[in-house]
Order: structure tokens, then sequence, then C-alpha cells
């Protein structure tokens, strides 16, 4: 576990569309406030997490594509005879991304079989989205509709005689894995830059997680992270770690330039980390 300094929580006004559509419900904002948010939404719309969309590729990776896991499409990979079972729930821009994939194939090498479900119905968020439409695309692809797929995705799972199951979350995915987190449905947590979370929901985390934060995020900022472990710290039966990586960006596990030596390196290092902790609790 990291331990950090307190800091203030000022961190969560810059949360801009994700807390104001996807989570509206667990916010009392001032009238002040809302013009705030409403401000910061109009700035944060095509920044980090969706300025470079992934080229979206149906037929990419080592695996295949099943129509009906759970009730969504998934990619699949790995070995289904296994009883270890690794859930990946992606970014806006949704299961067909390569690096991805990419991902998925790599982890299913340590014996682990691997579901990337597209918890989006095949409607990505894309860069025109992202620009122009974001909140109406967040009212339909909201958290807790994830959170209650994706426990459908575990039941399947379950039913088929996995014995252990862990679950990694990128941006909003890494909202639903929190969610998962404050439950019994999974064995193991890892949420990787993820959109913005609150106190509360850290608090009540019951599972061993791992949160992997960005250097520079206006999603989750560093200070926000080391929040976290702050709070984690204070739950002794709750396994947890968490680190910040320097000189990263939100969304640099699974969005990076393949040709850049340093780019490929940071990514490597927090994906490694992810894959560790799955082993250490997924077994």
């Amino acid at each position: 576990m990291t331990s950090s300094v307190s800091l203030n929580t000022h961190g969560f006004t810059a949360a801009n569309y994700w807390l104001g559509v996807a989570r509206a419900p667990r916010l009392h904002l001032s009238s002040h406030q809302t013009t705030s948010l409403t401000l910061v939404r109009q700035k944060k719309t095509s920044s980090q997490c969706c300025q470079n969309p992934p080229t979206l590729d149906p037929v990419y990776g080592k695996g295949q594509v099943v129509e009906d896991y759970g009730g969504l499409k998934a990619y699949i990979t790995g070995s289904p005879e296994s009883k270890l079972a690794i859930i990946l729930i992606s970014d806006v821009f949704g299961y067909e991304a390569p690096l991805l994939r990419n991902l998925a194939d790599k982890v299913s090498t340590s014996g682990y079989f691997v579901l990337v479900p597209d918890f989006f119905h095949g409607d990505p968020a894309t860069l025109e989205i992202a620009e122009n439409s974001i909140d109406e695309w967040l009212k339909k692809h909201n958290i807790p509709k994830g959170f209650e797929e994706a426990k459908q995705v575990i039941a399947v799972l379950k039913e088929r005689g996995f014995s252990a199951i862990g679950a990694a979350g990128f941006c909003w995915g890494g909202m639903v894995v929190v969610e998962l987190a404050k439950y019994d449905y999974i064995n193991a947590a890892v949420s990787i830059h993820p959109g913005p979370l609150t106190h509360d929901d850290i608090s009540e985390v019951k599972c061993p997680i791992s949160i992997l934060g960005a250097e520079t995020d206006p999603f989750s900022p560093p200070e926000v992270i080391k929040q976290f472990a702050e709070i984690l710290s204070s739950k002794p039966e709750v396994h947890s770690h968490v680190k910040i990586y320097p000189g990263t960006e939100h969304g640099w596990s699974v969005s990076y330039d393949v040709n850049d030596k340093q780019a490929v390196e940071k990514a490597e290092e927090v994906q490694k980390d992810m894959l560790d902790w799955f082993v250490k609790y997924v077994k």
C-alpha cells in the first residue's frame, strides 16, 4: 500500500462531464458549482480521454469474437479450460481497440481466459461524439448500466465453472470496476487511469484493488489518487496498491504510439503491474 500526505478535494470539481452526466445523482452542487462544471465540460470533452481515438478493428487479435456472452458481444482469448478469468472493461472507445485486444492476448498467456465485452453495443464514442454530443452518449452508456451488464457477464463465467475472476478497467471501465469491487462479484480489481471517483466509492471497496494513475489526468488527478491511497490504507482488511506513473497522461496504458519506445515502455510497465496483481489474487 502506498501512503500519501493529506490533500484537499478540489480535484473533484475538475471531474468534467463524467460526473455531470454519468454520476449526476450522487452530486450536490451549488448553482455556482454547476456553472463551473458546465464550463469545465466544454473545455474537457476533447481532452486527453478523447483526443487520440484508436482506429477500431473488429477482427484484430489472436482470439475470437462471440455474439453473446452474458448478453454482450465479446472478444475472448485464452483457454476456456482455464478456471481463472479476467474481464477487461474498455474506455469509451470500446472493445475493438487493437491495443486493448493486444493486452488481452498478453494476459491470456499467463493462463487466464480473458474477455473484453462490448458494453456499448456497437456504439463506442468517436472524436465527433466527444466534441459534440458526449452528454447524450453518456446518458445511454452510464456507469450503473455498465455495472449491471458486467454482473451478467460474471454470472455466466461462474456458471461455466470459473473459480476466480478479476476485472481491470480503463477510464470509463475503471469506474465500472470500482463498482464491482464494492461487492463479492470479483476476486481482484484494477482501475487504471479511472474516470472520476468519489471518496465514498473507494471507502466502499471490499476486494483487493490496485489503482494505477497518470501523472497528468484531469479526470483523476494525482492529488485525488493519493487521497484514495489514504482511504485504502485505513482499511487493512482490503489489500490495496496505489501507484502514480511519472511522465504519463490519462489513457497511456492502452492508447500510445507503438513506434514510440518510451511510450511503449510506460504502457508495458502499468500492464505488468496489472498482471502482477491478478497473479497474486486471481488464482
